[in-house]
């Protein structure tokens, strides 16, 4: 006669359930699609609540006229920087350290600013303004991101060779360069933050 055995029953940790969701969704096309659709949404909606998809309260900014624009910034730095920790210590995402350069980050910011102090946006912005309605995002943001795309792509094996990798970084992350671990560094970084954003509030702007 057989005798019947029970299973062992297998728990799982949430944090070992939550990287078997994250990687559900890497597997499935549909639902990055998704998911993506609906985040997206919920960002245009909060940047165009917040204001800064309006010229002039992102000129105001590069004036150092309203800081509004650096308080959303400040805070989603804050925000994403400890998510993003408090999911890689529970093995829920990998945080992959980009290799950076002086040339690479002086061209790249150079045409930023000059992009972003001509025409009043940055990309992300500069997409929630056509989403709203503002002409001049979609009459020269849109084409110009276009075009610069292009130019980029026919440049790039050229700029490549003579710019993008000169001066390679010693240090990654900030972490190296100031030889602490990541919850130190961490905390430093979200002190300065706060503090920055109470005296933001306190003198009033």
């Amino acid at each position: 006669m057989k005798v019947a055995t029970a299973m062992p029953l297998v728990r799982c940790q949430p944090y070992e359930r939550g990287s078997l969701m994250i990687e559900r969704i890497r597997n499935n096309r549909r639902l990055q699609l998704l998911l993506g659709l609906l985040v997206g949404i919920c960002f245009g909606f909060l940047l165009q609540r917040a204001g800064i998809t309006r010229y002039e309260r992102l000129m105001g900014q590069l004036l150092l006229q309203d800081w509004t624009v650096a308080k959303v910034l400040l805070t989603a730095v804050l925000t994403g920087m400890l998510g993003t920790h408090i999911l890689a210590r529970f093995g829920i995402v990998r945080i992959k350290e980009k290799h950076g350069a002086w040339g690479a980050t002086a061209l790249g910011g150079l045409v930023f600013g000059v992009g972003f102090g001509l025409l009043g946006y940055c990309p992300g912005t500069m997409a929630g303004a056509v989403g709203q309605g503002s002409l001049d995002a979609l009459v020269g943001g849109v084409p110009g991101m276009l075009l610069g795309s292009w130019a980029y792509t026919m440049a790039y094996d050229r700029l490549n060779r003579t710019v993008l990798q000169r001066g390679p970084f010693r240090h990654n992350k900030l972490q190296q360069l100031l030889g602490w671990d990541d919850w130190r560094t961490i905390f430093f970084v979200s002190t300065l933050i706060l503090a920055f954003l109470l005296t933001l509030e306190a003198v009033g702007w």
